[in-house]
């Protein structure tokens, strides 16, 4: 039988990314999710419920996030369950589940935007053409045994590279 481990999240920030860096130098980033729900009670009345994820990112990934992520700003993750166990100093057995990230997208405006209002981004040149790209770089892609696969998504053909944020 086959299995299946995926989780899709849209939420805001409750904390700033922490990043850390193993001893080996691969760069790890653990930050919490709040995901808030919506619903309508017994009674009729409109209620709302947030659960908190703690979520966790490595390589560029946990970089990236770092360096454009804050509290209370928007992400979308997608990743998958991990149970982490240990023992805590009475000899406890203590649990804790949490999400890899496998990748992301940022939601909303940019963080110097007015407001979180987004900006406009050109299209084209003054010329009316569409600036030169630049050829995409090769990433070299970490060991089988890291955590995930943190490539970050391909940028989108209509934007120009200098607003692209990694």
């Amino acid at each position: 039988m086959s299995n299946f481990n995926k989780v899709l999240l849209m939420g805001n920030l409750t904390r700033d990314p922490e990043l850390r860096y193993t001893p080996s130098g691969q760069a790890v980033a653990q930050f919490g999710l709040a995901v808030n729900r919506r619903y309508k009670g017994q009674d009729g009345q409109q209620k709302e419920e947030a659960c908190f994820v703690d979520c966790e990112a490595w390589a560029r990934s946990a970089e990236v996030l770092c360096q454009y992520m804050s509290k209370g700003r928007p992400l979308f993750v997608e990743g998958r369950l991990k149970l982490d166990a240990w023992e805590d100093q009475s000899g406890q057995k203590r649990s804790k589940l949490k999400v890899v990230v496998e990748n992301f997208q940022f939601i909303g405006g940019r963080a110097d935007a007015p407001d979180g209002a987004p900006q406009s981004r050109p299209m084209s040149s003054p010329g009316g053409q569409r600036p030169p790209q630049r050829p995409q770089q090769q990433q070299s892609q970490p060991p089988m045994d890291q955590e995930a696969d943190m490539q970050p998504p391909p940028p989108d053909d209509d934007v120009p590279d200098n607003d692209i944020p990694f």
